[in-house]
């Protein structure tokens, strides 16, 4: 792992700077964008296979349930993975990733199985990139929680979401239309898709995650890398000071209710629970049958037990 500027190996994460990508934090921000209806508009730039960006979902599950009256999340693709035309950082093929990404997952202490790189390689980041976009035209809240869906089948089931037929898995499993979702993912989702990439280039996004906070005035914050809970609310109230903070219930119902999938780091960062404690509990609320648990060799994720029709 790397961070100087010679790396230009998209693959490798930074765990220390919470990166995945090239380490630059003198960006030039640019963007312009519409104005929100929301107070603070957060353009988020990320990709599908990005593990930092699996290791922020935490701080921005919290982020939405304190301040989501308040910010406007705006999802964007960067293109993490186009192709594996490079050879650079130890890392020269797929293979290659998978020690990486074990790593990567105790550091973040999110689930990460990094065997996909060994069983099921994925050649691009781009199909599901795609795939997202295309979601995004059907229903913006059912793009989200496709981005889940796909990164929960990577990180802990190990799948090929490059694949069509995980994508259209996937798909089905969030209520989308998936017809209609192949026709955009091989028509218009590919230009939206290109749209972002041009947009993260403009700005000098190039590694992930990349976050922008801007307000109406157009002041902007950004904030490049994972980074502990303080510094997102930190930003929200410096580009809108009067934001307020929502109570919300730390009882695990409401928290499923909400998030029908949560980690333990998750489920601690909501809760205000050591992570230890929040593992407790839900193995404790798997063994009175109230969730399911699914156990990887890194982590477990567990989820609202289906109800039978």
């Amino acid at each position: 792992m790397t961070t100087d500027s010679t790396n230009n190996n998209p693959l490798i994460c930074d765990p220390i700077e919470g990166v995945c990508g090239i380490s630059e934090n003198n960006q030039t921000v640019t963007i312009t964008t519409r104005k929100s209806e929301k107070p603070v508009k957060v353009i988020y730039f990320t990709d599908p296979i990005c593990s930092s960006c699996w290791g922020i979902e935490p701080q921005l599950r919290k982020l939405k349930l304190e301040y989501g009256d308040d910010i406007e999340i705006d999802y964007r693709m960067g293109g993490l993975l186009p192709d594996w035309s490079y050879n650079s950082g130890g890392i020269s093929q797929p293979s290659d990733v998978a020690h990486h990404w074990d790593e990567v997952s105790l550091h973040y202490e999110m689930p990460i199985d990094g065997d996909v790189w060994l069983e099921d390689p994925l050649d691009s980041s781009y199909p599901p990139s795609i795939a997202f976009k295309a979601a995004q035209i059907q229903n913006k809240e059912k793009a989200v929680l496709l981005m889940r869906e796909m990164r929960e089948m990577l990180f802990l089931n190990k799948k090929n979401i490059a694949k069509w037929e995980h994508i259209a898995t996937a798909a089905e499993r969030v209520g989308l239309n998936v017809e209609q979702l192949k026709n955009d993912f091989e028509g218009r989702g590919k230009i939206l898709f290109e749209e972002d990439l041009k947009l993260a280039k403009e700005n000098g996004v190039r590694g992930f995650p990349s976050i922008f906070f801007i307000n109406d005035s157009g002041n902007k914050e950004m904030i490049y890398g994972t980074k502990p809970y303080t510094f997102y609310e930190t930003a929200v109230l410096k580009m809108f000071p009067n934001a307020r903070k929502n109570e919300y219930s730390k009882n695990w119902e409401f928290l499923f209710e909400k998030y029908p999938s949560l980690t333990a780091k998750e489920f601690a960062e909501l809760s205000g629970l050591k992570k230890m404690e929040s593992e407790k509990i839900l193995d404790d609320l798997f063994l009175k049958g109230k969730l399911q648990k699914l156990t990887t060799k890194n982590g477990s994720l567990w989820t609202v037990k289906a109800t039978e029709e």
